[in-house]
């Protein structure tokens, strides 16, 4: 995880007590020094991330008591946009990736994933990637890549495009898709990279039409499946 002047917090919301044992000791593995904060019900979640807005990651379960996960999902983004929240759940079908992944989660992990995965996928959300299960992406290889790059598991080989130059992307573009792929709005793309919004607008169509995505999370996806190194930058 590198060197870090505090140890690192992190909140589990889990109405299970051996999901979250089980999760503590991953966590351990990403910072042993780190503080781990647990919540069986999402009023106790809405509070800790409240009491705690230097948290360095939620791992939010997608079927809580008395919250649907969604609405939990939606309403943490809202109030806490900086905090990577990655979902954790029993199921792993397209349109609940999906929807995570356009409600802003950092990656979405199944609960039936081995350890070595699990701490695979995070350490891929904390070098700035999207975790997306290998089975979303059509691969049986369920290693996620551990660098900078949006994806998870070995690259696809047969008749896929190495970089984005090969789909006739310029760098400019694949700076706009690179903040994309964070979750950034137009808008913080606008200020990251100092442009105008009719500028970046254009650019996020010209992304789309190149990965022939109909939309920002199609997008997302379809780069995971390809698992090009993108440009990181500081927000």
């Amino acid at each position: 995880m590198g060197e870090t002047s505090l140890p690192m917090k992190f909140l589990l919301v889990d109405d299970h007590g051996l999901i979250r044992e089980a999760l503590r000791g991953v966590l351990k593995e990403l910072d042993e020094d780190a503080t781990i904060f647990e919540a069986s019900r999402w009023g106790d979640a809405a509070r800790l991330l409240k009491e705690h807005p230097d948290l360095a990651l939620v791992l939010l379960d997608l079927g809580l008591p008395d919250r649907d996960g969604f609405a939990a999902l939606k309403e943490a983004r809202a109030h806490h946009p900086k905090i990577p929240i990655v979902i954790l759940s029993g199921s792993c079908d397209r349109d609940s990736v999906v929807k995570a992944l356009e409600l802003g989660a950092a990656g979405f992990i199944p609960k039936s994933g081995e350890r070595a995965v699990m701490l695979g996928a995070l350490q891929l959300v904390f070098s700035g990637g999207v975790y997306i299960p290998p089975e979303i992406l059509g691969r049986s290889d369920a290693s996620p890549g551990l660098g900078p790059s949006i994806a998870s598991g070995p690259r696809l080989e047969s008749k896929t495009p190495t970089s984005p130059a090969d789909l006739g992307l310029t760098a400019r573009q694949v700076d706009v898709l690179a903040l994309m792929m964070h979750g950034k709005s137009n808008k913080a793309i606008c200020r990251i990279l100092k442009l105008a919004e009719p500028t970046v607008k254009n650019r996020v169509t010209a992304i789309l039409k190149a990965l022939k995505a109909r939309n920002r999370t199609e997008a997302v996806i379809r780069v995971g499946a390809l698992g090009w190194e993108l440009p990181r930058f500081e927000d």
